[in-house]
């Protein structure tokens, strides 16, 4: 996870840094590169208790809290770039483009859809009627012994009941 901002933004927090110091409005949407995962936008939020660099977590638009993605949950959805492990700790969250590195259960696999489960903070690719996180799909495989894949996601978000899209 080696994303730089883009935009122009004097004084930007970088992508894989904390502040105790909110540094910039919350909420605020920036582009970031990587030179092997490409473009990604990402949003600056508060953190959470427990919560890890590659947490999945759900985005809070009244006041920019998160809480860790969990079954059930309703919301944006996005994914830590470094560990923001309070609410008092400020940075980035991936919205948008290729995922480096992000918590996962089991094995996952390659282009397997992605649902919250009962471990907050990360994902599997085992169906979960209502707890489909849309706007996201694995991106490489993993195993039990390291926890982590990568992902592509465009905006995701999880609406705790079952649906079709089409």
């Amino acid at each position: 996870m080696a994303y730089t901002i883009i935009d122009p933004i004097l004084g930007a927090q970088p992508i894989e840094e904390t502040s105790t110091t909110q540094r910039h409005p919350f909420g605020l949407i920036v582009q970031g590169v990587d030179p092997t995962h490409g473009m990604g936008q990402f949003q600056y939020v508060k953190g959470v208790t427990s919560g890890a660099a590659g947490s999945w977590v759900t985005i809070n638009s009244d006041d920019w809290t998160t809480a860790l993605l969990a079954a059930n949950a309703i919301g944006p959805v996005g994914v830590f770039m470094t560990a923001l492990s309070a609410s008092t700790i400020f940075g980035w969250a991936q919205i948008n483009g290729k995922v480096a590195s992000a918590k996962c259960l089991t094995s996952f696999a390659d282009n397997g859809r992605v649902y919250a489960t009962a471990t907050a903070g990360s994902v599997d690719d085992a169906s979960v009627a209502g707890d489909v996180v849309h706007g996201a799909k694995g991106a490489s495989t993993t195993t039990v012994s390291s926890g982590v894949a990568e992902f592509e996601i465009q905006f995701p978000f999880i609406e705790d009941r079952v649906s079709i899209i089409s």
